[in-house]
């Protein structure tokens, strides 16, 4: 069986198991303790191991690709293009997610009841969100895009950062040329080191995958699904549209792709995005598929795929545009048609800026609800059914990496090839 057989096999059945032993004792101790001291610690080591290829995997990718580039100026217009197609696909997938949330109006059908037992089971989580929230300010943020120190800023998670660090380090070696063969040599090397530490990580996908999908089904109340089955399927129905119509679209368009060929090929990225919930932790996986199944560059993937993991995300944009609405109508707070459009913009905005682990949207997502009259801890409403729709938006903002790689690919690299 073949590895993304095997990992959705593990993911099926990590599913099934655990909404049956959910269903059978519920919150008992024996289930708490397996999940607590077995099936969560192991799934968080395996993704762990994911995240701890991220960091030497961009810095030498994006700096030998960009150096490859050869000039600044072609650094530039790949820059521009990968910007243009993120920036598209972010928009229009939160204009797709206020629209269906305009149309289903699954805020209305909150009973009052339930709104109050989310509030006060959830609201004290809210501090520490609250707090992330408000250091996670656009100044701060545009400050700390060029690291002081780029050993602290990979420490600290700053993936922003890092790319910036990477970025310079490649237009560096790009201007330095022959006189900096020798870190350009390293770097490769340290490239295809990160590629053969991933082949190793991913045998154990299938069963960091179980323990993942486990852990979370065992400790999801399916009342609270009943009770947001409203919101949760309007969300779900707009990431598969995106997902299984808009994409390919774009893709028989502007890549001259063949859709089905695309998702036969990309389906292992798929569903480590959606077992891991991590743009970040799928990274490792999407610059191996993009160049071994989809055949694109490694230029352009070691440009593209990073930029993408931290910059391009379509399904969190999605999600924040939809859940301010559905919040909005939970609270009675009427957004008008500018409103809407500043919700549109605010959410294209904050997803550049969102981090790229489980749950990294949710401090962004706050102060977009401020700024347009919703109150903030609202969001403890949704926060029980996030991981659920965190997966499938992840699987959203992966695929769209590969969409805009491919893009670039068919428009920028054509006259590369040998």
């Amino acid at each position: 069986m073949s590895l993304p057989n095997r990992i959705l096999l593990a993911l099926v059945l990590g599913a099934a198991c655990g909404m049956v032993a959910q269903a059978l004792v519920g919150t008992h101790p024996a289930l708490h303790w397996t999940v607590t001291n077995l099936t969560e610690p192991f799934g968080r080591m395996w993704l762990s191991a994911l995240l701890m290829v991220v960091i030497p995997l961009i810095v030498s990718t994006l700096s030998t690709g960009v150096s490859a580039l050869g000039n600044l100026r072609e650094v530039g217009r790949l820059g521009a293009l990968a910007l243009l197609c993120f920036l598209c696909l972010t928009a229009a997938s939160s204009t797709l997610g206020i629209t269906v949330m305009n149309l289903a109006q699954p805020g209305g059908a909150l009973p009052p009841a339930v709104k109050e037992e989310l509030l006060a089971t959830y609201g004290s989580e809210l501090q520490q969100t609250r707090e992330l929230g408000s250091r996670s300010l656009w100044p701060e943020m545009i400050v700390k895009l060029i690291p002081k120190n780029p050993v602290q800023a990979a420490a600290s998670g700053d993936m922003l950062a890092v790319i910036v660090f990477a970025l310079f380090l490649g237009v560096g070696m790009a201007v330095a040329g022959e006189k900096a063969q020798a870190l350009a040599a390293f770097l490769d090397a340290l490239a295809h080191t990160t590629v053969a530490i991933i082949g190793l990580i991913m045998r154990l996908a299938p069963v960091g995958v179980f323990c993942l999908i486990f852990s979370v089904s065992a400790r999801f109340g399916w009342r609270l699904l009943v009770s947001l089955s409203s919101f949760v399927l309007s969300v779900v129905l707009a990431l598969a549209v995106f997902q299984f119509v808009f994409y390919p679209l774009v893709v028989k368009l502007f890549a001259r792709r063949s859709p089905v060929d695309f998702f036969r090929r990309i389906r292992l990225v798929m569903i480590t995005a959606f077992s891991t919930s991590s743009s970040n932790a799928t990274l490792p996986t999407s610059m191996r598929v993009a160049q071994d199944e989809l055949g694109i560059s490694r230029e352009v993937a070691g440009f593209v795929l990073p930029l993408g993991a931290t910059l391009n995300m379509n399904g969190t944009a999605l999600f924040e545009g939809a859940t301010v609405l559905f919040l909005a109508q939970v609270f009675g707070v009427p957004l008008s048609l500018p409103a809407q459009a500043l919700v549109v913009l605010l959410a294209v905005v904050t997803a550049i800026g969102a981090a790229g682990v489980p749950g990294g949207s949710i401090p962004l997502l706050m102060m977009v609800l401020a700024t347009v009259g919703v109150p903030p801890e609202g969001i403890a409403v949704v926060l029980g059914v996030d991981r659920l729709l965190d997966m499938c938006r992840t699987t959203l903002n992966v695929t769209g990496d590969l969409v805009t790689a491919s893009i670039v690919e068919r428009l920028s690299w054509s006259r590369f090839e040998t």
